[in-house]
């Protein structure tokens, strides 16, 4: 059974963040994600959680700058401090809201620095990561992002996150498998996960190209639910895309393949 998850951080982004888990409740999702829920307090999200029986399966740490077209924080020498806090705030919120897992976002590779001093920094705070996250039962997984999306993003590809998880030799460090991404960087989607399947903790869908719900592009989803479906992996699987109209019409994907 798979275990479906809809991200309120691009999905109902009609209403407010507060008013979204309503709208997901009302569209029959038991699980949300979101990207940054910093704006809201613990209690504020607890609330919302428990009057509409929806669990919180994933947040992303803080990320600095990033979002607003900056380099981020795991990534950029010089920035530990600032991660170390940026972690310690998301393990608050996930501990407080029972989250099972934290995505972090590797981030950019500055205009002003080389790529191996980036990538080592990276890998040791993906290695701080898993042992304060670990600490706390909670795990940490990372996302490829594509590079025309956000550009000089470090890891952007399925072997440059085969490469980060040998650097990072730790059992509990997962690879954030999204299914656009993977079909921006020319990837096979379905190929990509059958490989990986053991090294993912979380995947998250959207079509490809425009990043609207399934069926609205080139993906072949038909094919790809059907694979999870009847295989091992027990993480979530989220939808992460832009409605090509208003959110509350765009879920027909939901009735064809998870009725």
């Amino acid at each position: 059974m798979i275990k479906l998850a809809v991200n309120l951080s691009m999905i109902f982004t009609e209403a407010p963040l507060i008013e979204r888990f309503a709208l997901a409740r009302a569209q029959g999702f038991d699980h949300v994600e979101i990207q940054f829920p910093y704006e809201l307090s613990i209690e504020q999200i607890q609330t919302q959680l428990t009057l509409h029986d929806l669990s919180l399966c994933l947040i992303n740490a803080p990320a600095g700058d990033l979002m607003q077209g900056g380099d981020g924080l795991a990534g950029v020498p010089g920035q530990e401090a600032a991660f170390h806090q940026a972690l310690e705030k998301a393990i608050a919120y996930a501990k407080g809201l029972n989250v099972p897992s934290v995505n972090i976002l590797a981030g950019r590779q500055p205009l002003d620095a080389d790529l191996l001093p980036c990538l080592n920094t990276l890998s040791a705070n993906f290695k701080l990561a898993c042992s304060m996250l670990g600490g706390h039962g909670i795990q940490p997984v990372f996302e490829m992002i594509n590079g025309t999306d956000m550009p000089r993003f470090l890891v952007q590809n399925i072997a440059q996150a085969q490469e980060m998880l040998e650097a990072v030799q730790h059992p509990a460090l997962k690879m954030q498998y999204d299914c656009y991404h993977m079909a921006m960087m020319g990837e096979d989607v379905l190929e990509g996960l059958q490989e990986n399947i053991e090294s993912i903790g979380h995947i998250q869908f959207a079509d490809c190209p425009g990043r609207h719900e399934p069926d609205t592009g080139k993906i072949d989803y038909a094919q790809l639910f059907a694979w999870l479906k009847q295989s091992a992996y027990a993480g979530y699987t989220a939808a992460e895309y832009r409605p090509s109209q208003a959110s509350e019409k765009t879920f027909a994907w939901k009735d064809k393949y998870f009725a």
